[in-house]
Formats: C-alpha cells, sequence, structure tokens
C-alpha cells in the first residue's frame, strides 16, 4: 500500500475528526502560490484513484433557495443510510479572507452523526465560485461518502468552477425572477445535467418558469447540443414537494454516466481541466502555454503530483 492509499484508509478510519484535521490541513498543504506538498499530493492522487461516491453541484443566484435544497438532499440521503458530506462555498471575508458561514449556518446536521459531516469554505477570488481548496476537499469527500454536495457561493453565469468536480451538475432556477430568459444563451445551456424549479409553492410563476426553461431546453436540444436529456423538476425543499424527484432525476444521470465510459471520460476530462486551471492561476496564460504540451492524458490518474511536477519546472 503506497503512503497516501494508507493515509486515505486512516482518514476513513478516523471519522469526522480526521477529515475536519486533513481539510485543515489542505489549507497549508495546498499551497495557492506554489506546488502541493508531497504528504497533500499524495493523499488527494489516492482520493481520485479510489472515490466512493458521487459529487453533485447545486448552482444557481442569491435567494434561489441552495442551502435550504441542500439541507433537504443532505437529510433523504441520511435516512436511506448514506454517508453525506457538504462544501458550502461562502463569500469570502474582505478582512481575513475567510469563509462567512452563511450556508452553514442553515444546514442542520447532528454532531453525533458520524456519517454527515458540512464544511464551509470560502469563493477566495475566484469568480468561478470554486477555489483550489474547494476543488480538493470535494474530491477529498468524495472518497469517504456516498454522497458529496458542493453548493456554490451563488454568483450567477460565471460558476462554472463546479464543472470541475461535478458527477451531476443541477442548476437552480427561482419562479419569477426572470433567470429563466437566460436558458436562452448556449453558453448555459451547456451546464446543468438536471435544472430545478425551486419554489414551486409558488404556483402559476413557477409552472410558468419551469415552462420557460423546456421551452429553452427544446430549442437547444434540436441544435444537437445535448446528448443527455436535461430533465426540469419543479420542487419545494422547504415543504418537500419534489425532492424524491429531484433524487429519481440524479440517480438516473449516474446511471446514464456508468453506461460505456462516461463518467470514467467525465473524470478525466475534470482532471486534467483543474490542473491546466492550477497552472494558469499560480503561472498566468503564458506559463500555462510554456507548460501545455508536457500535460498529458495519463496525468488525469494523479494530478496533484503532475501539479509539483508542472510548478516545480515553472518555479525559478
Amino acid at each position: 500500500m503506497t503512503a497516501g492509499a494508507q493515509r486515505l484508509a486512516d482518514l476513513r478510519a478516523g471519522g469526522k475528526p480526521a477529515l475536519a484535521r486533513a481539510l485543515t490541513a489542505l489549507e497549508a498543504g495546498l499551497d495557492p502560490a506554489g506546488a502541493p506538498d508531497a504528504e497533500t499530493a499524495a493523499l488527494l492522487d489516492a482520493a481520485v484513484a479510489d472515490p466512493a461516491g458521487t459529487v453533485i453541484g447545486l448552482t444557481g443566484p442569491p435567494g434561489v433557495g441552495k442551502s435550504t435544497l441542500t439541507g433537504a438532499l443532505l437529510a433523504r440521503y441520511r435516512a436511506a443510510g448514506l454517508g453525506v458530506g457538504v462544501i458550502a462555498v461562502d463569500p469570502s471575508s474582505q478582512i481575513t479572507g475567510g469563509a462567512l458561514l452563511g450556508d452553514r449556518t442553515r444546514i442542520r446536521t447532528s454532531p453525533e452523526d458520524e456519517q454527515a459531516f458540512v464544511r464551509s469554505l470560502a469563493a477566495r477570488d475566484r469568480l468561478g465560485g470554486l477555489s483550489d481548496h474547494a476543488v480538493a476537499a470535494a474530491l477529498l469527500m468524495r472518497a469517504v461518502y456516498g454522497r458529496t454536495i458542493v453548493e456554490t457561493v451563488g454568483i450567477g453565469q460565471s460558476e462554472a468552477d463546479i464543472g470541475l468536480v461535478a458527477d451531476t451538475l443541477v442548476l437552480c432556477v427561482q419562479p419569477g425572477s426572470g433567470d429563466s430568459l437566460q436558458f436562452m444563451k448556449a453558453g448555459i445551456m451547456e451546464l446543468p445535467d438536471i435544472i430545478v424549479v425551486t419554489k414551486a409553492d409558488m404556483g402559476a410563476a413557477a409552472r410558468r418558469a419551469r415552462a420557460d426553461v423546456e421551452g429553452a431546453l427544446g430549442l437547444f436540444a434540436a441544435s444537437g447540443g445535448m446528448d443527455w436529456k436535461v430533465p426540469v423538476v419543479a420542487l419545494s425543499a422547504s415543504s418537500g414537494e419534489g425532492i424524491d424527484d429531484l433524487i429519481g432525476a440524479i440517480d438516473d444521470h449516474r446511471a446514464w454516466l456508468e453506461q460505456g465510459e462516461r463518467l470514467a471520460r467525465r473524470r478525466e476530462k475534470q482532471a486534467l481541466a483543474f490542473l491546466r486551471d492550477c497552472i494558469r492561476t499560480r503561472h498566468g496564460r503564458a506559463g500555462l502555454q510554456r507548460i501545455l504540451t508536457e500535460i498529458t492524458d495519463s496525468d488525469a490518474a494523479a494530478p496533484f503530483a503532475a501539479l509539483s511536477r508542472l510548478v516545480e519546472k515553472l518555479t525559478p
């Protein structure tokens, strides 16, 4: 057993305290200005190689109800006996740079429940919504729990970073907000695997929003832009209406991904995109261009070791 695999085994056996320590250690071990240290890279690559579950990404504008939906999903999955990890990506403090903890306070868990873990992480300066630490934390949680939910900070169209880690991306739309009109833009239509119309108890406004989204999806599908038929689910997280429909849609998408090598290819593309993004963040576009030909498909199996190797080459 490799050192990274042993650390992952110890992490799984250590419960919530061990995971909390590991996530805290990421702050120091995954240096945003340089390469990850050897121990951190080994642990994260072991986690990439041995996933225990699936990652569900929740994105959408502020006020759409992502935190309430996250709490509802967590409760349903725990009732079904699945371990659940949650990463709530919060806005960053302008003073300390840390998470403001707004979302975490709205997601309830029992401290005694070893199979439910919620962690707030700061978006930092990433307009895409996920810092390197958040992506690494999601990969670590994916190796521990059957379900990992990543709730983004909620800044609208720029949240494409969630695509670096989510197996199933759920985009939330609120009735009466005008969000559904944005679905006429093809760039947004390429992102979600499932679309949720929240606050379905709003009646006519919710039905109208769902019809608008379905119409936009129909236009996009007719242009040949979709392999997977994106379902539109109307739900009310506060009342529980439609939650089972969303879980069913997530399960259907996972089953679709597991046909052939779709899931493996998706995760490989994510790992390589994350690697390129890390290089760009640390060394700019010029640095990425210098090293681009040295990034190979095989690096997807151990992206953090590859990051260490490439950053070392770029560092004077």
